[in-house]
């Protein structure tokens, strides 16, 4: 009987310890797929219809200059899983580095590794240790033949609107769903709304990755009288915002659930993009788009949201990078990085709760291949890319073209070479005016700095001139697709 007053003291003990255990925050990841910078509400000055987007705009933070860690589709997922930049995990593309035709490609380009390889500690698998439940509902794009499936990869449960249950190797999805969710917008979110259900009573990570707004676009039939009426646009543009509009609801459909299952102010809700917009829409005044390193391939929309520690509102234009995301989650998560696990990015607490800065002083991206052009805004009309590395530093940006550097003579005549193109973002944020040959000094800065990286990453540089390449065949094909270009535009 003398041990009964313990009881109570007991009890509160439990609770409270339990209470510490759910202090941790829940983390909801929102992932577009080829959504650009400019398509979304509070970026388009009314083009694009997304209510949802826009409402955590005003509640959380928006960063102005958030940055997929690569161009496209597999190598902006493989970065953002691993939290490192491409040399690390070998994905820069999808399938091949090689796609353009063999006799323009000056260099053979690194062979790419297709998916993201078993031994990679995923943020998933870091969460999970941290005792987080993890479900995956949407694309993945990194099994591939050298890859793994999610369900190996740290999650929990894993969904695909495009293939019943666990995604399965070679399933690509970008299939057509039925009428009422065409692109699988809504059976996604589904999904991800049940998880967060049946693990509100502990910390979950739900990470979302949607196949809108990559083609073929799609929208709901009442969608499409929407756009309509909202604004008279030709049928590719109006298809592009109908697909917007649908995958916005679907936001507003997670954002209901966790007000309903009261668990906003302790969920973290961050919602951004892969990689630049196709086709569909131009990013000016950002130059290009989809696959390139200009500022329209790479430069992606990013709110976040946390009540109570974000301010409401706010905005940061502080560059940030998806690599960044791995280390923010283990910083949220109260976890450690895992053991013999390298991480490029940084944490973004000190950027949410506004007390501090970041230590880095610049951001890397390295494609050492070619890309064939669905958007061109390069040098070469032919190619959305060629072998490439890019650094950001403060509001400078440098970008050295491997072709000229390892072939034309390198640093020994960068007076004349063409190898590197060298801008200031608050003064040219379209990327137009190279003052390479102007702001030497600043140049050289950050092309010392990109080599020094080149070696602190163990960069694998394509270097080697092939010898398949025919000039006059590059030429021809070049002066081909400038024509063709100069027809469409009269048109």
């Amino acid at each position: 009987m003398k041990h009964l007053y313990l009881i109570p003291l007991l009890s509160l003990f439990l609770v409270s310890c339990i209470a510490k255990a759910h202090e941790k925050p829940n983390i909801v990841l929102i992932f577009a797929d080829d959504q650009g910078w400019k398509d979304v509400g509070y970026q388009s000055d009314g083009k694009f219809l997304t209510p949802n987007i826009d409402r955590l705009t005003k509640e959380g933070m928006v960063f102005t200059d958030a940055y997929a860690a690569a161009g496209n589709c597999a190598p902006s997922r493989a970065c953002l899983l691993s939290g490192n930049y491409t040399p690390r995990h070998h994905v820069y593309a999808v399938n091949s580095t090689a796609r353009a035709p063999e006799k323009i490609r000056r260099l053979i380009p690194v062979p790419n590794r297709n998916g993201l390889a078993s031994e990679v500690v995923t943020l998933a698998e870091a969460l999970q240790a941290a005792g987080y439940a993890t479900g995956h509902f949407g694309k993945w794009h990194l099994a591939g033949k050298q890859g793994a499936l999610p369900s190996q990869q740290g999650f929990d449960e894993t969904f695909d609107s495009f293939g019943q249950g666990e995604l399965r190797e070679g399933e690509t999805g970008n299939k057509k769903g039925p009428p009422e969710d065409p692109k699988g917008v809504f059976t996604l979110t589904r999904k991800a709304c049940d998880f967060i259900q049946r693990n509100k009573s502990k910390p979950f990570f739900c990470y979302l990755p949607h196949h809108a707004i990559h083609g073929p676009l799609q929208m709901r039939p009442e969608t499409k009288v929407l756009i309509e009426k909202h604004s008279r646009v030709t049928k590719p543009t109006a298809n592009y915002l109908g697909c917007t509009y649908d995958m916005d609801a679907s936001v507003g459909m997670l954002l209901e659930k966790l007000k309903e299952l009261d668990l906003e102010r302790n969920t973290v809700v961050i919602y951004t993009s892969d990689n630049g917009a196709a086709k569909g829409s131009s990013q000016e005044p950002l130059r290009g788009n989809k696959g390139c390193y200009y500022e329209g391939g790479i430069r992606e929309p990013f709110v976040a949201r946390w009540p109570g520690v974000i301010e409401s509102g706010s905005q940061c234009s502080v560059p940030i990078s998806l690599v960044d995301l791995f280390p923010t989650f283990l910083s949220l998560a109260g976890a450690n990085v895992p053991k013999g696990k390298i991480l490029d990015g940084e944490s973004l607490l000190p950027l949410f709760k506004q007390n501090g800065q970041l230590n880095r002083k610049a951001i890397f991206w390295h494609f050492p291949g070619y890309l064939n052009s669905a958007v061109s805004r390069g040098r070469d009309p032919l190619l959305r890319t060629r072998p490439v590395s890019v650094i950001r530093k403060g509001d400078w940006k440098l970008h050295l073209y491997h072709e000229e550097w390892h072939l034309d003579g390198g640093q020994d005549k960068l007076a004349s070479n063409n190898s590197v193109e060298l801008y200031n973002l608050a003064q040219d944020i379209g990327e137009r005016n190279n003052i390479a040959l102007t702001q030497v000094e600043k140049r050289d800065e950050l092309l010392t700095d990109l080599l020094k990286w080149f070696e602190s990453a163990d960069v694998a540089l394509p270097d080697q001139p092939n010898p398949k390449y025919d000039v006059a065949e590059h030429v021809k094909a070049n002066t081909k697709a400038t024509r063709s270009r100069k027809k469409k535009k009269k048109k």
